[in-house]
């Protein structure tokens, strides 16, 4: 960010949360997808635009392909990584599509492109308020070093609606 945006009187900040819940729509895909680009833009992270672009439209494009509810989009961005988590209302674990040799697909291959363009991938272990599942992706690149890994956020992920559970 441009040091002269930064208001004198606040710290710098080392990692920066944001959320979006998104309508059980067609457009959801590429609301999220813009949505992490503009905050990658903004930060300065133009490396990380379009692979995090990709792995987000892909998973909320799940969402809408095989759930009848909304999403919510969570992305934690630190100083050496990037996570993006995407929030459904569906129990049903992601299946990872296996490709038989020489079989050309149409379908089935988002979480195949999220487990190859990503650092790592999960699926996480607690609820997020109304949302029963949420798969997530982490991508490094800041400084050319191995990509560090956040901790294990399962907990964290539900802020702020943890409480909620409407």
């Amino acid at each position: 960010m441009d040091p002269a945006r930064r208001a004198p009187h606040r710290p710098a900040q080392l990692t920066h949360d944001y959320s979006l819940f998104a309508p059980a729509d067609a457009t959801a895909p590429r609301v999220c997808r813009d949505f992490v680009r503009a905050v990658l833009f903004t930060h300065d992270r133009e490396p990380l635009v379009m692979p995090a672009a990709l792995c987000t439209s892909e998973l909320v494009t799940n969402v809408h392909l095989h759930t009848k509810g909304s999403a919510m989009i969570r992305l934690r961005l630190g100083p050496a990584c990037l996570r993006v988590s995407v929030f459904d209302e569906s129990p049903d674990p992601p299946v990872v599509a296996q490709s038989t040799a020489g079989a050309i697909t149409c379908w089935g291959r988002g979480l195949a492109l999220v487990e190859e363009m990503a650092d790592t991938w999960g699926v996480a272990g607690e609820r997020a308020g109304r949302f029963a599942k949420g798969v997530w992706f982490e991508l490094g690149g800041f400084t050319g070093a191995p990509p560090v890994r956040m901790t294990d956020l399962s907990a964290d992920l539900a802020w702020p609606y943890a409480g909620d559970r409407s």
